[in-house]
């Protein structure tokens, strides 16, 4: 059993440490924290890595408030902007046509809150990998948690600490392989494929806790 915290369009990463567990508890209790992956996720892009922005409401008083109260700031069209990067980024891949209509949804219907939009993408993520969906959710913080906990997947700056297989990537004439971006680019560019390869990757297999 692990224990995460939902993001946007989960990176490749938090995607095979679920792929690889047998239960799933999702951290609801916790502080909301700036410049994580809980607000943003990563696409390739002809120049190299895009960040896609979930922009959020903050508390005027500089408090710290929980992640389950954040209120997405839908003042101006965000999630327009993320689908025409998604399809600028993926319209050629060999399988962005098979998930578009799927995927286009999310960002379509409006939303509020951060957290139960992440949860409503995991489960369509999910679903069109062939994952079993199954979670729960914390119903207190865990400072010392029985799960193992992968909390920390949610920073971006983790990143260095895994090695994943490269995998063809459709803009990869453009620039180098682009290690663990959200798992979208390795849906749009393994199709049935990726969930073999979230379940075949060795990255949690020799964590060491120093490393977290």
């Amino acid at each position: 059993m692990i224990l995460l915290h939902p993001t946007y369009f989960p990176s490749i990463v938090q995607m095979v440490a679920v792929a690889q567990s047998d239960a799933v508890v999702f951290e609801v209790e916790d502080n909301y924290q700036k410049q994580t992956y809980r607000n943003r996720t990563y696409i390739a892009h002809a120049n190299g890595r895009l960040t896609l922005n979930v922009p959020v409401k903050h508390s005027k008083k500089k408090e710290r408030y929980m992640m389950k109260d954040v209120v997405i700031d839908n003042s101006f069209p965000w999630q327009s902007q993320h689908w025409k990067s998604i399809q600028t980024a993926y319209r050629t891949s060999p399988f962005f046509e098979f998930y578009e209509d799927d995927l286009r949804e999310l960002f379509v219907e409006p939303v509020e809150k951060l957290l139960s939009h992440n949860l409503m993408i995991y489960s369509k993520l999910t679903d069109l990998i062939g994952l079993d969906a199954n979670y729960t959710v914390s119903t207190e913080y865990f400072r010392e948690p029985k799960q193992k906990d992968f909390r920390f997947l949610a920073v971006a700056k983790t990143d260095s600490v895994f090695e994943l297989e490269p995998y063809t990537q459709v803009l990869q004439d453009h620039h180098d392989f682009l290690p663990n971006l959200s798992v979208l680019d390795l849906l749009f560019n393994e199709g049935p494929n990726t969930l073999f390869y979230l379940e075949n990757q060795r990255t949690f297999q020799s964590l060491s806790p120093n490393q977290r």
